[in-house]
């Protein structure tokens, strides 16, 4: 049985095959009876001057098992422990036959990953997408909207193949601890992803690289006999007795007013910002309850200034990758809590996530090589809906409210409003050069003003306790932007725990960030996953 090491710890210069004589010593072994190894982890520890690489190896010795429990037992806390065999996590399939083939509404990731699983088993399912695929959806970013300011609903940041993840930052850490995590990390990597996403701590794919997997993840599932509609618009559902009995579907070559379409049992996977469907389904009578949801301003600083910070006198080394970080200010946000950041994209741009014309509303996003001279991060806080007042549908009018206003107030042109951190403290306007990473550019904007009063006033108190972490924060090289609005819904559709039906409907099944049980790629791909096996568990797969 492999031998899992621990903590290994390699300086900058140092080669990676180092590691050999660091296990025998680790070990009490000669270099010589280390058969092969493998590195299960990879992390850069930056908390002390000497900024270092720390690994977990897995380990084969040329040695009988009881030799090898005894040199496990002599490692003291923990430093080497067997590897147990993994767990096969693929779900037995039931006995009950299929009333129709299974459907997904939605293809980011939780349906993205939750076809693929069906697909994958034999299951053939049809997957609706209101957006485009992901070439067509590219060009209508990068030209339609981007050079020639024409918003399109169908085709954005948000719609279309892989959804919102597509370009996001790709970011694949995730606090989730579950076995499935490892099988969406082995998916992207075989359908195209870097080698190293399997081994490092805070794996990361890029916005560059992120469509083409995505369009290999659908042609993998049309391979296996499922089946991908884009521009199919979920309008309305119709169920009776309890149990879901079609949806409707909308799009440029399906029938005025939408097509009925019979539905088997359907994963709804349709992310937070489709907030018409949404609505739509609390109108039909599906049961949605508010939760608390994040909300808060973008900020930007140069990715130099990070990488000092962090790094000290390593910074710029070519073995490191651009400088993250993670800030909390206890506290700052009164009784509603911390004011912490949220996806941090070193080496990245600011993008624009919004779903409809006439807002905006801010997201990050970095490319492979994270090469932008920028960093950015959002900040947030957490508001209760009970503490404001809200029914079910109350924060996405919120939301939308703020987003709106700072269209407004850029002119409708959908620059992205702006500040300097030191203006906004002081109560000044920022004026002269406006740098920043978003790519319809920015405008000098009174951020107090776009701002609900609550975020402003924990803004107050968190900079000066984040300057203080993180000196240079709340300096002149800060830049607000914002708001950031879309962190998490502020919506659940209920389920139920064991079954991951809707509650009081069977044969619907809400999964990832739009039915409030995700947050994030990995998270969401995870979710969608566990409700795909709820239904290969329950039925057998067609003939």
């Amino acid at each position: 049985m492999p031998i899992l090491v621990r903590n290994l710890r390699l300086g900058l210069e140092e080669p990676e095959q180092a590691l050999v004589g660091q296990v025998g010593q680790r070990l009490g072994v000669p270099d010589s009876a280390v058969r092969a190894y493998s590195v299960v982890s990879r992390s850069v520890d930056a908390r002390r001057q000497d900024v270092c690489f720390v690994y977990h190896v897995e380990v084969a010795l040329d040695e009988p098992p009881a030799k090898e429990q005894a040199r496990i037992r002599a490692v003291r806390g923990g430093g080497a422990v067997w590897i147990e065999p993994r767990v096969d996590s693929a779900p037995r399939a039931g006995v009950e036959p299929l009333p129709e083939q299974p459907v997904i509404v939605g293809f980011g990731p939780g349906g993205m990953f939750a076809a693929l699983r069906l697909a994958q088993l034999g299951y053939r399912p049809i997957v609706f997408e209101r957006g485009r695929a992901v070439k067509q959806r590219h060009r209508d970013i990068m030209q339609r909207y981007y050079q020639e300011r024409d918003f399109d609903p169908t085709s954005n940041l948000l719609f279309g193949e892989g959804g919102a993840g597509t370009y996001s930052d790709g970011k694949l850490y995730t606090r989730v601890n579950d076995p499935l995590c490892r099988y969406v990390l082995e998916a992207l990597y075989h359908h195209g992803g870097d080698p190293d996403i399997l081994i490092n701590t805070r794996p990361h794919i890029g916005s560059d690289r992120l469509p083409t997997i995505c369009a290999r993840i659908r042609e993998r599932i049309q391979a296996c006999g499922g089946e991908v509609h884009f521009e199919s618009t979920l309008t309305d559902i119709r169920f009776s007795d309890g149990k879901l009995d079609a949806i409707c579907v909308s799009g440029p070559n399906r029938p005025a007013g939408g097509e009925w379409v019979k539905v088997g049992p359907t994963v709804l996977g349709i992310g937070h910002s489709a907030r018409d469907t949404l609505r739509m389904l609390f109108d039909r009578g599906v049961h949605i309850d508010p939760k608390p949801f994040q909300i808060g301003v973008r900020v930007e600083h140069p990715q130099a200034m990070i990488d000092a910070r962090q790094y000290g006198q390593a910074a710029g080394h070519a073995r490191l990758a651009p400088a993250e970080y993670h800030l909390v200010a206890k506290g700052a946000a009164a009784e509603r809590g911390d004011v912490f950041s949220f996806c941090m994209c070193p080496g990245g741009t600011i993008l624009p996530t919004n779903e409809s014309a006439g807002l905006i509303a801010t997201n990050g996003a970095s490319k492979a090589n994270r090469a932008s001279p920028f960093a950015n991060s959002g900040l947030v806080i957490t508001i209760d809906p009970a503490e404001l007042g809200f029914d079910a549908m109350g924060g996405l009018a919120y939301q939308e409210k703020w987003e709106r206003m700072a269209f407004k107030a850029t002119d409708e042109s959908y620059r992205v409003p702006a500040q300097r951190v030191t203006d906004f403290l002081a109560g000044n306007p920022s004026d002269g050069t406006l740098e920043t990473s978003y790519p319809l550019g920015g405008q000098w904007s009174d951020m107090r003003s776009l701002l609900p009063e609550e975020v402003s006033a924990a803004l107050d108190r968190a900079f000066p306790i984040l300057d203080r972490k993180f000196p240079g924060y709340a300096g002149p090289e800060g830049l607000i932007t914002g708001p950031e609005t879309r962190a998490s819904a502020p919506i659940r559709v209920l389920r139920d725990a064991t079954s991951r039906q809707a509650e009081g409907i069977d044969g619907l099944y809400p999964v990832g960030e739009g039915a409030g049980y995700a947050g994030g790629i990995i998270s969401a791909a995870v979710d969608g996953i566990k409700s795909a096996d709820r239904i290969i568990e329950h039925y057998a797969p067609p003939s």
